[in-house]
């Protein structure tokens, strides 16, 4: 099955067309479904481009639903997946800055804000920039107009100093999110040394080679806990993971530096 078959992707992609109506231009299907096929714990990424900025109104409906639609992390066998939901506006696209806006976020991360009352907001980050980049070399067009048209080319200098402003919050965000930080690592470094995206595994693989052997055992174990290959257990790994994570943050900043 093509992972545009989905159920929970064509679900998701309904609401968008209910609720964003005319105003939505595009969509797409990006992130591991489309770079190396779900693994257990993979969110479903969803990218939108609308031509005007949301009302209050579609961005409470749009919420409401998410959370309706989206699987709780971490997702158990057989149960809906985590949603991860972006909308951007064209004119915000179009303007080339960095770091780009996001009209509208939603991931399972933010549930409970968004239990509690939050709504989505237009906000700035690094890391949209980076995702824009990705889902332009590697997205499956859902909705509307092929990837390369709906979404503008980031510049390499906007990747790089994207991975730059990222690099110290993926650190202080190691603990208790281990395998998903090491294999942002790993990806980020070949992203810096190649200027091109990988899935996190084989990323993790194109890094392993390149590690001293003390590090080895410890993103493997990353690389296989993604896979579902070994259980994904960190309690007794604290030190030797932020370790890893140090040592991959210099390689990044060393490729940075060196490109």
């Amino acid at each position: 099955m093509q992972p545009y078959q989905n159920e929970q992707i064509q679900s998701a992609l309904a609401l968008l067309r209910r609720v964003l109506g005319d105003a939505l231009l595009g969509a797409c299907l990006h992130g591991s479904a489309v770079s190396g096929g779900l693994r257990p714990q993979s969110d479903i990424d969803l990218l939108a481009v609308v031509d005007a900025a949301l009302t209050a109104s579609q961005r409470k409906a749009l919420l409401m639903d998410l959370l309706r639609l989206s699987g709780r992390h971490p997702a158990a066998a057989g149960a809906p997946r985590c949603l991860e939901v972006m909308v951007f506006c064209k004119a915000d696209l179009a303007g080339g800055d960095y770091p780009a806006q996001a009209e509208f976020l939603y991931g399972e991360w933010l549930r409970s804000a968004f239990e509690a009352g939050e709504i989505p907001i237009p906000e700035r980050d690094p890391e949209y920039s980076l995702i824009i980049a990705q889902a332009r070399q590697q997205a499956i067009s859902l909705l509307g107009p092929d990837v390369g048209e709906l979404l503008p080319d980031v510049s390499i200098e906007h990747v790089r100093q994207a991975m730059r402003d990222v690099l110290p919050g993926l650190l202080s965000g190691l603990r208790g999110d281990e395998r998903n930080v090491l294999l942002t690592f790993a990806r980020m470094w070949y992203t810096a040394s190649t200027g091109k995206f990988l899935a996190k595994d084989a990323a993790a693989s194109w890094a392993i080679p390149r590690l001293p052997n003390p590090d080895v055992m410890m993103l493997d174990h990353a690389r296989r806990a993604y896979l579902g290959e070994v259980a994904d257990d960190w309690t007794n790994q604290g030190d030797a993971a932020r370790q890893l994570a140090e040592r991959l943050g210099e390689c990044v900043s060393n490729a940075l530096k060196s490109g």
